[in-house]
Formats: structure tokens, C-alpha cells, sequence
């Protein structure tokens, strides 16, 4: 009798977990990677992404902040351009879906430096360091093959 309970608990308990949707599965989108690169008039950096086009803003901040703490991130940069991309993870059921640092310099002139700065409740958050205030620059996604929201930042 207690083998027979049990038994049924314990189909009610895997029943329960495998009806609980993946991050992906509820329409999140997961950073698989973060990559820079220079090019003679401008610093690219890109974020390889998977699932669906998320929503995206880019704002202007003289000092990126943790979004958990509200404690300053250091990072290299005279200004930093905040990239905020909802909703998306760089995490999913608990792993990583990003390999990389989560705080880098890019040895690159103008986009100077990588930071996260939110990584919760679909809401992901970079703010890239760049070498003085009110650059200019341009962003967009790139749907022609694997989804990609990318960054150029001019040198002048």
C-alpha cells in the first residue's frame, strides 16, 4: 500500500515539473554570446541571440548599476550606452546560456569595455563602456540568419 501511494505522489510530482515551460518555450530570448570588433570608422559589438526578436532600447548612463543591488558595476568607459533586451535571459532552467565573462575589456578605441547589468525576470540588461560621452551610434537587429541585436559606436 505504501509502494502504491508513493508510486502515485511521484507521478503526480514528474507530471507537475515536465508541464512547466523552459525559459525559451515562454517566449524568452536567450544571449548565447557577446562579441566586439574594430572597423576603420567604427567598434562593433554583437549579441548573438536565439528564439524570438525581443523588445530592445539603448539609453545613455554615466554610471551602469547592478538592477538586483542598485550598487554601481565598474567598468571602463567615460560614458556607457545600456542595452536593454526584454524579454531575454543569458540563463535558462537555472544554466547559463552565455559562456562568456559578464564583465570584460574589448582592447577595442571606442567601445571600451562589457558589463551586464540585469540578468532577471526576463529582463536583460549590457552596458557597453565607451571612450567619452555622446557618441554616436547605431543599433539594430539582423534577422538574415541567426538573430543578432548589434551596436556600431563611431570613432569620431
Amino acid at each position: 500500500m505504501f509502494m502504491k501511494k508513493f508510486l502515485a505522489g511521484l507521478a503526480a510530482v514528474v507530471m507537475a515539473v515536465t508541464i512547466v515551460p523552459s525559459a525559451s518555450a515562454a517566449g524568452t530570448t536567450l544571449l548565447t554570446n557577446v562579441r566586439t570588433g574594430h572597423h576603420p570608422t567604427f567598434d562593433r559589438v554583437v549579441f548573438d541571440l536565439t528564439g524570438a526578436e525581443p523588445g530592445a532600447s539603448v539609453t545613455r548612463t554615466t554610471e551602469p548599476t547592478s538592477c538586483g543591488s542598485g550598487k554601481p558595476v565598474s567598468a571602463l568607459g567615460e560614458e556607457f550606452l545600456e542595452v536593454r533586451l526584454q524579454p531575454a535571459a543569458a540563463h535558462e532552467n537555472g544554466h547559463s546560456t552565455y559562456p562568456g565573462s559578464r564583465k570584460f575589456e574589448t582592447g577595442l578605441p571606442t567601445a571600451q569595455s562589457v558589463a551586464f547589468t540585469c540578468d532577471f525576470e526576463a529582463v536583460l540588461s549590457i552596458a557597453i563602456g565607451v571612450n567619452r560621452k555622446n557618441a554616436s551610434y547605431h543599433a539594430w537587429f539582423t534577422t538574415d540568419g541567426p538573430l543578432r541585436y548589434v551596436v556600431d559606436i563611431d570613432h569620431n
